[in-house]
């Protein structure tokens, strides 16, 4: 669902911390909070400036607009600024590159990988995205555009782990460290409207990286990846669960209360029907993957985590058409069935379901507890939604007996 229409107003602010003032706020052409290009070029069309986004200060929503009130980074004086009264604190949690002069750092950072490989900037780097959970800039070099992608501490895993993965149809890092990723141009386009056809070799695609690293859970481990398998993964429903109940109706309070004591049945039950733990990506989606109609790869790593593979089969078939859901789920379990010969997927992935919307409440409330709390709307009805969409499913399994 889109959502509504996004107003941005922009405090400024100098490097050498001077606020300017608030510029007033503007309609912004696309609706997605995090989306920052269209923000900086209506700044541009507007005041004639250029600024580099920082973060959030204040998020209204309400269900005709939402108005984002941004800090940015501005060179110097500006003409035609209201004059801004609120206050700029500091946040153990707020990211490096949220804070004033981190992006420059990211992009001196990234020009020295660069410059080391003989790469030289053909035009100013763009700033695409900025929120709690990445900065992404895009930098054109001679023949291609890389891409620099900043991440917070909890992410920390994406750079080793797409490392590790070196060789398989995932991005290709130029240079990483201490949180920062600088990648090579994917060719295509992000495949958010993939037709049916395209769904399919994305199947293809992951299962070949899971089967892979089937047995191999230590060294996923040693690259940072969270534990999404059974017992860890029933403790942290467990937990969210306590901190999210007086948010939930009492129906579903009821229905997840008997869920949650049968976790162990139901692990147990998923375990006997013969897949493995493995990889998970996590956040596998169309628009995760891009292409260009010969080749494809699968991006946004810092998502992933070890536990069941089928784990990612529920947020793709949400997107599938339901003309093709059906082909779609049988190709993806024929695929499993190959890889583990003996092995139940079609059970597997019905046991599973309501498993995998807890764990998304589990993620979000991960993502509230390690970001600041400026930042806290992007977030702060998804432990509670997914909740309730686990109860749901959780209700419309039939009974046994």
């Amino acid at each position: 669902m889109t959502p509504p229409p996004r107003f941005a107003r922009l405090v400024l602010i100098t490097p050498d911390g001077a606020v300017v003032g608030a510029l007033p706020a503007l309609p912004i052409a696309t609706p997605w909070w995090q989306d920052i290009a269209p923000v900086i070029d209506a700044v541009r069309a507007a005041h004639g400036i250029e600024v580099v986004v920082l973060r959030a200060l204040e998020i209204a929503p309400n269900p005709k607009s939402v108005k984002v009130t941004y800090l940015a980074e501005v060179a110097g004086p500006v003409e035609g600024v209201e004059p801004w009264d609120g206050e700029l604190d500091e946040h153990p949690l707020r990211n490096a590159y949220a804070k004033l002069g981190g992006p420059a750092e990211d992009l001196a950072w990234a020009g020295a990988i660069l410059a080391e490989q003989g790469l030289t900037p053909a035009g100013p780097p763009r700033q695409v995205r900025t929120w709690n959970l990445s900065s992404l800039w895009a930098i054109p070099v001679q023949g291609q555009t890389v891409w620099l992608k900043a991440t917070p501490p909890f992410f920390a895993h994406e750079a080793p782990l797409i490392a590790a993965l070196a060789g398989e149809a995932v991005p290709v890092l130029l240079g990483h460290g201490d949180g920062r990723l600088l990648m090579a141009e994917l060719p295509g386009q992000d495949l958010h409207e993939a037709e049916i056809d395209q769904l399919f070799p994305m199947v293809d695609l992951l299962v070949g990286i899971q089967a892979k690293w089937i047995g191999r859970e230590a060294e996923l481990f040693a690259l940072g990846l969270p534990d999404w398998r059974g017992p860890a993964l029933s403790a942290a429903i467990a937990e969210v669960f306590e901190r999210t109940a007086p948010e939930l109706s009492t129906k579903n309070r009821g229905a997840l209360t008997a869920f949650i004591a049968d976790l162990p049945r139901r692990f147990a039950e998923l375990a006997a029907c013969g897949l493995p733990d493995t990889l998970v990506h996590g956040d596998f989606h169309p628009g995760n993957l891009r292409g260009d109609g010969e080749r494809l790869a699968l991006m946004d790593w810092g998502d992933s985590g070890v536990g069941h593979p089928l784990l990612d089969s529920s947020a793709f078939l949400d997107r599938v058409p339901p003309e093709a859901l059906d082909a779609v789920r049988a190709i993806w379990l024929a695929h499993w069935r190959e890889a583990v010969p003996g092995s139940d997927p079609a059970r597997a992935l019905t046991l599973l379901a309501p498993i995998a919307a807890a764990r998304q409440a589990v993620v979000y409330r991960g993502f509230l507890d390690n970001i600041e709390p400026a930042e806290h709307p992007y977030h702060a009805a998804d432990p509670a939604d997914w909740l309730s969409r686990t109860a749901a499913l959780v209700r419309a399994e039939p009974r046994a007996g």
